[in-house]
Formats: structure tokens, C-alpha cells, sequence
């Protein structure tokens, strides 16, 4: 096991990062090995001294142009790319192994800033409504009285022939077996929705909540974090009534099977995966309509934290919330607020209407 391997190894295991991050950190280490020795086909012929002769300043910079000019990458990911040399380097440095960091001395390509994408309130309270039925205290009933309730659920104007979930229920009435569990993943993925837009909770932090996690007398769910830091998210009276309710609705379809740790689980009582999770939010959230853009878990991780802003609270406390690190990571919400006074600002204020000039 060489230098590269022992990192990878540390990150996975010390610092517990997740399994998609490992992966990206390995393929990083290994595209710039290829590089440095001529596209060697495995970095496990490297011995130690080979890889650290590979980290000068000089090859470094050139691994940075052949990212930007032979792989056409964009400066925000050969940004990336330095920024996993720049921890194996560190980790070198605390093993004694390298006395600087050569990764500081290369200038990184200038990224433009991007702002985070956030979804309308309206939009969201639109969503909320729109799905409510599927949070109904009525546990699993038959497809018949379920399809009623819903139609009678629909707003004014409501037309039942282009109702696309009303055509799934009346193909699946005839089986109710299969439409226990075509109803059960429908609260599921509305649950999954309202705990991450109700928490602001990142999608691997979704994944690994147990039951226990989920402290309803004191309205609380404890959260493990990156890097393994706990922290505790507050949990308001209408998520805590559809995270029961949605464990009820466990119940009747798992059974037996669902006797497990994990707070979300599948119809067949399996906890969820992390492509589960972003299938469920694109799902739940293209059906309602309304939605532009980006449709995934950390854009209401985004929309929460940029309500929260919008609404007065301060920026610790949106950190703590979030699971931050530093307080660099919460002020890129900061820019979404200024970009809407600004708004503001040329539609309301008298001398911004008329361009700034003198006058009325």
C-alpha cells in the first residue's frame, strides 16, 4: 500500500467521508499520477519516494493546464482537483513527510461566483397542498375510498381526466396489494420532501437516520454530520405529525420486515440510498409543476437556509443549523438576499426608476 492508498484509506476510514467523495478523491489522485509518470496504467507500481518526487510545484501547474486545456474542464472543478492534492499534501505534511505544501504556490483558475439555486416559497406551499392527501391520518385504505377522498381533495376548476396520479390509481384499484405499496411510496417520497426542506439536512445525512434519531417529545432530530459531528435540528409540530404518520404508514406495509434502525426505508423495508432520495424529490417535485431549474435534495437544503436569512435569523445561527464548518460556508446565502434588494431596489426606489437622475 503506497502513499496514495494509505490516504485514501485515511479519509474513508479516519475522517469517515462519504463513499462518493472517497471515489472522486481516489480518481483524482490517479488521473494525476498518469500524468506525472507518462500515464502510468496503476498507480500501485508507485513507491512512496516516486509519488512524492511527483509533488513539485512545476508538475502540479502543469496537471492544472492539461485539466484546462487538454480536458476542457471548467475552473471550478480543476479547482477541485487542487483542492484533493492540497489535503493529500497536508496529510504528508502531518506524517513528516513534506515540508510545504507545493499545492499553494500554483495560482487556481479564477471561478466565477454561483450563486445557490433556491425554489420559490409559493411554489413549495403550492407542492404542500397539492400532496396533502398522501399525509392523511387514514392509513393505507382500500384504492376505492382513497380515490374519492382524493378526487374530492382536487381544487376548484380541478379537471380529473388530466389528473395523471388519478389515471395510476385506477390502473393499480383492481390489485390492492400493488396499490399499497404504489400509496406508500407516494408518502414516502412527500416525506422525504418535507424533512429536507423542514430541516435542511444534506441527502447522506437523510439516509442514515435511525428512529432513535428522532426525539418527538422534545421535537428534536439528531443528526450525524461530515466528519462524524453531531448536531441537533429542531423539528416543527407539522413535520413531527408526517414523520409519524409516515411510520405508521412503515407499519402496515413492512410488517415484520421493517423491524430494522432506519428512519426511511423502502416498500420491501430496506433503508434508502442516496439515488433514491434525489429520484424521489425530482419525482415528487416535476409532478406538482411550478419548479424550474435544478430539482434535487440541495436545492431545499439552499431554499431553507436563504428563507431562514431572508426571515431575520443570523447567520451563526444558520451555520449551526446547516452543519458548517466555518461561517464562509453559510454567507454564500448572503448574496441571494443582496441580489434580491437589489431587485428591490430598481423597481421601488425613486431615483433607481428614472435611471439616477436628478429630479423627481
Amino acid at each position: 500500500m503506497n502513499l496514495a492508498d494509505k490516504y485514501i484509506s485515511y479519509i474513508s476510514s479516519i475522517r469517515r467521508y462519504s463513499d462518493k467523495t472517497v471515489r472522486n478523491y481516489s480518481a483524482v489522485l490517479d488521473g494525476f499520477l498518469r500524468f506525472a509518470f507518462d500515464d502510468v496504467p496503476e498507480k500501485d507500481g508507485l513507491g512512496d519516494s516516486d509519488i512524492i518526487s511527483a509533488l513539485t510545484p512545476g508538475i502540479i501547474r502543469g496537471y492544472e493546464v492539461y485539466l484546462m486545456d487538454r480536458r476542457k474542464l471548467i475552473p471550478r472543478t480543476v479547482n477541485l482537483h487542487l483542492s484533493v492534492l492540497s489535503g493529500f499534501c497536508r496529510w504528508m505534511i502531518r506524517e513528516g513527510l513534506l515540508q510545504s505544501n507545493p499545492v499553494r504556490t500554483v495560482a487556481r483558475p479564477k471561478v466565477s461566483k454561483r450563486l445557490p439555486t433556491v425554489f420559490r416559497e409559493s411554489d413549495l406551499g403550492h407542492y404542500f397542498r397539492q400532496t396533502a392527501i398522501f399525509a392523511s391520518p387514514e392509513i393505507l385504505p382500500d384504492p376505492d375510498s382513497f380515490i374519492e377522498k382524493y378526487k374530492s381533495s382536487r381544487p376548484r376548476g380541478y379537471r380529473p381526466e388530466a389528473d395523471r396520479l388519478l389515471s395510476e390509481m385506477y390502473l393499480l384499484s383492481a390489485e390492492p396489494d400493488k396499490f399499497a405499496v404504489w400509496l406508500y411510496e407516494k408518502r414516502l417520497r412527500r416525506a422525504i420532501t418535507a424533512t429536507l426542506y423542514g430541516t435542511g439536512m444534506r441527502r447522506a445525512e437523510l439516509v442514515s437516520l435511525n428512529k432513535a434519531d428522532v426525539d418527538f417529545r422534545r421535537r428534536i432530530v439528531k443528526v450525524k454530520g461530515k466528519g462524524d459531528k453531531m448536531r441537533e435540528i429542531p423539528l416543527t409540530g407539522s413535520l413531527s405529525e408526517e414523520i409519524l404518520l409516515y411510520l405508521q404508514a412503515v407499519e402496515m406495509i413492512c410488517g415484520s420486515k421493517a423491524c430494522g434502525e432506519a428512519l426511511f426505508v423502502t416498500a420491501k423495508g430496506q433503508r434508502l440510498y442516496p439515488e433514491f432520495v434525489d429520484r424521489a424529490v425530482k419525482a415528487e417535485l416535476t409532478e406538482a409543476g411550478g419548479f424550474s431549474g435544478k430539482k434535487s435534495p440541495h436545492v431545499l437544503r439552499h431554499t431553507l437556509a436563504t428563507e431562514l436569512l431572508d426571515d431575520g435569523t443570523d447567520l451563526y445561527s444558520i451555520k449551526e443549523l446547516l452543519g458548517h464548518s466555518s461561517l464562509a460556508a453559510t454567507q454564500v446565502y448572503t448574496h441571494n438576499t443582496i441580489e434580491k434588494l437589489k431587485k428591490v431596489y430598481q423597481t421601488a426606489h425613486p431615483r433607481a426608476k428614472n435611471g439616477g437622475k436628478n429630479g423627481d
